[in-house]
């Protein structure tokens, strides 16, 4: 008996070893051990949380936090000199990178939602937004409803292309919606009077108008057209390599660390929204 109990605890010590070998041996984690390099999708042109610096560098609030969880995966496979391959392009293209493999995890302002879930999974969230519509100071969109009869951009493959398109419907508007390929080309299109607003994620918003040729000559509507809870996508089914994503986001926001972050990045908006900061209390999930 004692015998048989004692072969039982061997065999099963050796399938949990055997499992946990696995777990850093397969899957995401041990593609980018074997590869020594984790390639990663962002977004180029979505200042502050994610853009091209002066140097080309991928830079902003997203790649920050991103950065953290590229350190703790490095640590997970065993290698801290591990090569991160940046990878630019659309949330749509974003999205195909990390679904078809190409990509093991996405760094932007991506907003998780239920039909993206059926293609990747998701990290704990990084960031709460609202949607918003930009316009020229002095228009009379001064909400939702004041576009009836006017034109609206907004940025090709987004939830906020969705929602908007969601909301004339229900509201039984007639808008002329006009998608654009990035941010820059809708605040163009604004600015020359082609559209009559742009709507998008608010803190993109007043980043654009920051960098707009006149920013005083331009107005956030106070309306919110929706809510954005912004994650990073990852690989679908793989419970090893998100649970060292979110082990990295944990730190950051349990050290303090995020404050900083976001600081850097997000300050001139003032301090984080009690809905913000509710998030990164809940996200902060014990060993």
């Amino acid at each position: 008996m004692i015998k048989t109990f004692l072969a039982a605890l061997i065999v099963a010590s050796t399938l949990t070893g055997g499992m946990a070998m696995a777990q850093t041996g397969s899957g995401t984690l041990g593609k980018i051990k074997a590869a020594k390099v984790i390639n990663v999708a962002y977004s180029p042109d979505s200042l502050p949380f994610s853009f091209a610096g002066p140097n080309k560098e991928p830079a902003g609030y997203s790649i920050d936090l991103c950065k953290r969880v590229i350190a703790q995966i490095a640590r997970a496979v065993g290698n801290t000199n591990l090569k991160v391959n940046w990878i630019a392009g659309s949330v749509s293209e974003r999205l195909q990178m990390v679904a078809k493999g190409r990509a093991d995890l996405e760094c932007a302002n991506t907003t998780q939602t239920q039909s993206r879930l059926a293609n990747v999974d998701f990290s704990n969230l990084i960031f709460i937004d609202g949607g918003g519509l930009l316009v020229k100071a002095g228009s009379p969109i001064n909400q939702f409803t004041d576009l009836a009869g006017k034109r609206v951009a907004v940025l090709k493959g987004t939830t906020t292309e969705t929602r908007l398109n969601d909301l004339l419907r229900l509201r039984q508007l007639s808008a002329t919606v006009v998608t654009v390929a990035d941010a820059n080309a809708g605040l163009a299109m604004l600015e020359e009077d082609k559209v009559d607003a742009y709507a998008g994620d608010k803190v993109k918003l007043v980043g654009l108008a920051v960098q707009a040729k006149e920013p005083a000559k331009l107005a956030l509507v106070a309306e919110d057209l929706s809510i954005e809870p912004y994650a990073m996508a990852l690989p679908r089914n793989d419970s090893a390599f998100r649970l060292e994503v979110n082990k990295a986001l944990t730190q950051v926001y349990i050290g303090g660390d995020i404050e900083q972050i976001f600081a850097q990045w997000l300050g001139k908006l003032g301090r984080p929204t009690g809905l913000l900061a509710a998030m990164f209390l809940l996200n902060s999930i014990p060993n």
